[in-house]
């Protein structure tokens, strides 16, 4: 069937294209909006809708339908006139939607109310502000550099988000406005050579453009009316009478072009005559109002809090500007809408008396029955769909393929439909005839149009579960260049052989006429060592536990080596233990699983896409399950990462098979929290949940302890009070534990006892490296997830004064979304005050305090409540406990961040953000003016770090590190504080790999001293933290690949390599055959390179003098096994690197035995 357009249709289309005036339809959603528009082919055009929520939701549904050049225009989402700090990425998206939509033909500009009031740069300004860069033109650098610090970009060692450029020698890098990703300018000279784009996770590029338009990076160009921005701004600190404090804030800005404060307080400063959003309008672009009544509304309800919040301002004393310089009034923007030439207003109340009106239905009805249901969910949502599909053509989207290919094949299956086509491009099938088509992409409702014969239904609206709103994929937390684990003057370090020092910082030396790089460390007695920077594989950073601070060693002592061989003796024994447990186990008698639709059903109940590392711990888990051998398997995972979800589809295949589940973790919080998670997801399917803890009453404990022994629960979540021995299962089949280390050592004798015969599901907050998890192999069934899952909505960070007027609107935000906040002060001292003055400001919270002096069941007690939803506002110190996740707790406010370590803050914010709904931190600070610089700096890169895992290799919680010593189930974490954590992985990994009969092939270290200058110049790498983590990274690159990969990334970043860093890649690639050739030292003198063999070395003595001979160089081996090589050029490093190489590859083609040096010898003499 060919879809006919009715009149209606028509008429909008018409209005669009020619018409003036005012046209109404009603009847339309948010989506159908967006259909609508597709429809009607709209070319240019203004989307009002009331709010910043909507803007998105159509923006999602314009993409989903064909739309490319779709810009918002967003609004700040803090109170104006407050002291918080704005990050440019507002800005710079306003100012590039503005750029877009006046530059191009086809534009749709999307903005809610309050987006509309706040005022901008003029038109002038920006036609006047931006550079225009050309592959292969000329173009002055110094006077490009200085134009990009009046657009307000800003300067920095590493470029990550918008509004930063930095320099090194001829590559600048720039994040521009409007652009996804930052791009990377080489000059030769003024000639711009090449422009790429870079990936600003790996700093690696990855696409040659031809042009580059470079846009404001903020609103507020400082530069654009000097003589009048400082006249206005002297006359008005005369005026408004400023304190002295405040006054040289404004002054600073002014000398340092940066801005701390939002625009408002700037945009009538700098600009005579700041403009308005219509200023950017032409008469014939369509303004299109949703829903006008409530825009209204909006612009009335913003503009009361706009003059509250000013008002504070200026009582503080804060302020140099009246509301309306700034924002447009009521009034004004009323009028101005009013007076737009061309408005199509649409409603979503059907209108018959006037305009144009659609009857468009929703599927909330459908929605209400899935929610009365839920266990009925899928043959609902199936019988529904074939309802619509019998009047209608149906469209089903997925936000992902594979969600989409199982709703295919489950569609085709149960209604008999035969291949239902997956369409991955945009929607615009309007005419065409098809009865049921699956796309992949987002929309957030759905709707069915019966003059269109069509119907659009999501995926979470058919099934009733909703995704969240996902931006983008996330990425591993891989182990991210950007911080040699965030080493820093004054840390503890850990060399391989002379133990802990204290790191001094890079110095550079001469050293016999030679330049070079050199890490100073500190040892016992003020002992120094100066460590080249070609051996930093032989140092770590020392991650001990919970801030003790450990003793430094003496350089050249015993203790050291002594304390290794304790570690390692001790590791012996529990791995012995746990390798023959792992036998036993392996020829248990167990029970086999059978999967049935009861766990399908729960598979279909997951909200989230499962990550993949995430899906393969799920089927690994349930495969082990099937198995008539009893499972061991443990989980490893940060917080967060999806392993609770592994442990119930555990549990209800284990409930499938009528066998019960014991879930046991080490604290009543835990226990709460996961009570409530398996309850949420699994009562709804008759499972049986209970939790046993001492929230309980005795009469309560006693009632579901009968439960148990007569089979009534069918899993139950219990801290070590399950272990006590008046509990009994009618018939346990799967023992679930949460943070095993956790528990003493008499609960872990019990929990042995339950073990013996049961399937067992450990799971573990505890990073493991990649080394390691290859040996645990054979000692334990492993599986790790190291990514995070798909991207949450990011967290917002607001960098702010301590302000009241801040603090209640973030407070009272979380409160009206019925949500939780957590505010962390740092200090005992004086929380109990801070607390009080919290519920003077805001006394609708239900707020109390926790910290970690607290006698432990009062604070337990306190926590439970919080997971119970009991607390509003917990005001806490750091004691946040890791492993809690309640996903209702979405603001976080941290008091003093000036005084806390990034590490920790990044840890703090992690604790919200966990569901769907957008999550806030406000970072508080005493004054924005007032901070040190190096605060700044760190506070600033907090805010664009907006994700789980993102881009930080953090310095790991105590947590963590506890639980490495515990990958063996018993921890020592005296071994750990006795040599650092990643010696300690070392030894461990060595010593179970030696346990298990593996070769140990002990690798040589090359000391080598060829006296060529080989380091990074400060000129080249400017950063010290880049240079240092550079050096870190070429020390651990061990094979060729991975060296030459990284002097492309070097050259990539840093432009052309100059002759010491050539020499530093070349020595690298040296040291990578000496060591294949066991060689322990390597020097020089004159043309004469002396090499010095390690005694288990093996050398082809005739091989060598062959291809030396054959190059003309003198060789020769003395008694005591050295063998000296005498080169014919001066140019060292190449002449021995292209001999090497030749001797390697010569080597690798022989199949005789080579014998070791000294047996030729003998068996010379034996002859």
């Amino acid at each position: 069937m060919t879809l006919k357009l009715s009149e209606k249709f028509e008429n909008i289309k018409e209005f669009l294209t020619g018409g003036k005036g005012r046209l109404k339809v009603s009847g339309l959603t948010e989506e159908a909006l967006a259909c609508l528009l597709r429809l009607a082919e709209a070319q240019k055009g203004i989307i009002l809708l009331p709010e910043e929520s909507q803007c998105l939701r159509v923006k999602e549904a314009l993409n989903f339908f064909g739309f490319t050049n779709v810009f918002h225009y967003p609004a700040e989402d803090v109170l104006p006139f407050g002291g918080v700090y704005h990050s440019p990425v507002i800005s710079a998206a306003r100012i590039a939607a503005l750029y877009q939509f006046r530059t191009r033909k086809k534009a749709l500009i999307i903005l809610s109310a309050k987006a509309l009031l706040r005022k901008t740069l003029p038109p002038g300004a920006l036609n006047k502000f931006y550079e225009y860069v050309v592959l292969g033109e000329e173009l002055p650098r110094e006077k490009f550099l200085e134009n990009l610090i009046n657009l307000g970009y800003e300067k920095t060692g590493l470029v990550q988000r918008v509004g930063e450029f930095s320099i090194r020698g001829g590559v600048i890098d720039i994040f521009p406005a409007g652009e996804t990703f930052p791009v990377r300018i080489d000059f030769f000279g003024d000639e711009v050579e090449s422009v790429k784009r870079f990936d600003p996770e790996t700093q690696r590029s990855f696409e040659e453009i031809e042009e580059l338009v470079i846009l404001p990076a903020r609103e507020i160009i400082l530069s654009f009316d000097p003589s009048g921005l400082e006249e206005r701004l002297f006359k008005r600190l005369s005026d408004y009478g400023l304190p002295p404090d405040k006054e040289s804030s404004y002054l600073r800005t002014l000398e340092t072009g940066l801005v701390l404060e939002p625009e408002e307080f700037w945009l009538p400063l700098v600009y005579e005559k700041p403009a308005s959003f219509f200023d950017y309008l032409e008469p014939k672009d369509t303004l299109i109002i949703f829903e006008p009544e409530k825009v209204i509304d909006e612009i009335a309800r913003f503009e009361e809090r706009l003059v509250l919040s000013w008002r504070k301002a200026k009582e503080g004393k804060r302020v140099l500007v009246e509301p309306q310089e700034s924002f447009l009034t009521q009034k004004e923007a009323l009028s101005l809408l009013d007076n737009h030439a061309k408005i199509l207003e649409i409603s979503k109340l059907p209108v018959l008396e006037e305009g144009l009106s659609f009857e468009i239905k929703d599927h909330q009805a459908h929605l209400e029955s899935i929610k009365a249901f839920p266990k009925e969910a899928i043959e609902r949502g199936l019988k529904y769909l074939q309802e619509i599909a019998s009047k209608e053509r149906t469209v089903i989207t997925s936000p992902h393929e594979k969600s989409a290919e199982k709703i295919k094949s489950l569609v085709e299956r149960e209604l008999g439909f035969m291949e239902i086509p997956l369409k991955k491009e945009a929607f615009n099938a309007f005419a065409a005839p098809f009865e049921m088509a699956i796309y992949v992409g987002t929309i957030s409702r759905g709707f069915i149009w019966p003059e269109l014969s069509l119907a659009i239904i999501p995926e979470h609206e058919l099934f009733g579960v909703r995704k969240p709103l996902t931006t983008q994929k996330a990425r591993s937390l891989k182990e991210t260049f950007l911080r040699f684990e965030d080493l820093k003057p004054g840390d503890f370090v850990v060399h391989r052989e002379h133990g802990i020092g204290r790191y001094h910082g890079l110095v550079s030396l001469e050293i016999g006429g030679l330049p070079g790089e050199f890490l100073l460390i500190e040892y016992k007695d003020g002992d120094k060592l100066y460590l080249p920077v070609d051996k930093l594989n032989l140092l770590h950073k020392y991650v001990g536990l919970e801030g003790k601070e450990p003793s430094l060693d003496r350089l050249g002592g015993k203790s050291f080596e002594a304390r290794k061989k304790k570690v390692q003796k001790a590791i012996e024994e529990v791995a012995q233990e746990l390798l023959s447990l792992y036998a036993a186990r392996k020829v248990g008698q167990g029970f086999s699983f059978e999967p049935g639709p009861l766990l399908r059903q729960v598979e279909a109940s997951f909200p989230y896409e499962e990550t993949p590392e995430q899906a393969v711990a799920i089927e690994e888990t349930l495969k082990d399950m099937q198995k008539p051998t009893p499972m061991d398997r443990l989980v490893c995972g940060d917080v967060g990462y999806g392993k609770t979800e592994i442990a119930i589809r555990a549990a209800a295949l284990a409930v499938e098979n009528k066998k019960q589940v014991a879930i046991l973790v080490p604290t009543t919080v835990l226990a709460e929290q996961h009570f409530r998670t398996f309850y949420e997801r699994l009562s709804p399917l008759g499972i049986k949940v209970a939790v046993l803890s001492r929230f309980k009453s005795p009469k309560e404990q006693k009632e579901i302890l009968k439960k148990l022994a007569q089979g009534e629960i069918d899993i139950v979540v219990g801290t070590h009070r399950l272990l006590s021995n008046d509990v009994s299962f009618k018939d346990l089949g799967l023992l679930i534990i949460d943070e095993e280390h956790r528990f003493g050592v008499k609960h872990k004798e019990k929990i042995k006892q339950l073990r013996k015969n049961v399937d067992v599901l450990a799971l573990s907050a505890t990073p493991i490296p990649r080394t390691l998890q290859l040996s645990l192999l054979g000692i334990r069934d492993l599986s790790v997830i190291t990514t995070p899952p798909e991207k949450r909505l990011p967290i917002k960070t607001y960098l702010a004064r301590f302000d009241e007027q801040v603090i209640k609107e973030a407070i009272e935000r979380e409160l009206n979304r019925k949500g939780q906040v957590f505010f962390v002060h740092n200090r005992i001292k004086g929380i109990y005050a801070l607390a009080d003055w919290l519920r003077r400001l805001v006394p609708q919270a239900r707020i109390e305090v926790a910290h970690g002096q607290m006698p432990s069941q009062k604070l337990e007690e306190i926590m439970v409540r919080f997971v119970r939803r009991e607390i509003d506002v917990l005001v806490c110190t750091t004691i946040i406990e890791s492993g809690i996740d309640i996903p209702s707790a979405n603001t976080i406010i941290i008091n003093r961040a000036d005084r806390m370590g990034l590490a920790e803050i990044y840890q703090l914010r992690g604790r919200v953000g966990r569901s769907n709904v957008q999550a806030y931190a406000y970072l508080l600070v005493p004054s924005l003016s007032g901070l040190s610089e190096d605060a700044e700096r760190r506070l600033k890169a907090l805010m664009q770090f907006t994700e789980l895992g993102a881009g930080f290799k953090l310095a790991m919680s105590d947590l963590q590190i506890r639980g490495a010593g515990n990958l063996l189930g018993t921890f020592q974490s005296g071994h750990v504080a006795a040599v650092g954590y990643d010696l300690y992985l070392e030894i461990l990994k060595h010593t179970i790999d030696e346990m298990r009969g593996k070769p140990l092939e002990e690798e040589v270290e090359s000391d080598v001293n060829l006296k060529v200058p080989a380091y990074f110049p400060a000129s080249y790498i400017p950063d010290v933290e880049q240079r240092l983590h550079l050096y870190r990274r070429l020390a651990l690159a061990r094979t060729r690949e991975a060296i030459e990969e990284l002097a492309l990334e070097i050259e990539d970043r840093f432009g052309i390599l100059p002759k010491e860093v050539e020499n530093l890649i070349k020595l690298s690639l040296l040291k990578a055959i000496l060591r294949s050739f066991k060689v322990r030292k390597l020097d020089r003198r004159g043309k004469e390179v002396i090499f010095y063999f390690d005694p288990s070395a093996q050398i082809d003595e005739k091989l060598w003098r062959k291809l030396a001979r054959k190059r003309g160089l003198g060789l020769r081996i003395t008694k005591d096994n050295k063998l000296i090589l005498s080169l014919a050029t001066s140019e060292v490093l190449e002449e021995l690197l292209s001999f090497l190489e030749e001797v390697k590859k010569a080597l690798a083609k022989l199949p005789e035995k080579i014998y070791f040096l000294s047996e030729q010898k003998n068996l010379a003499e034996a002859r």
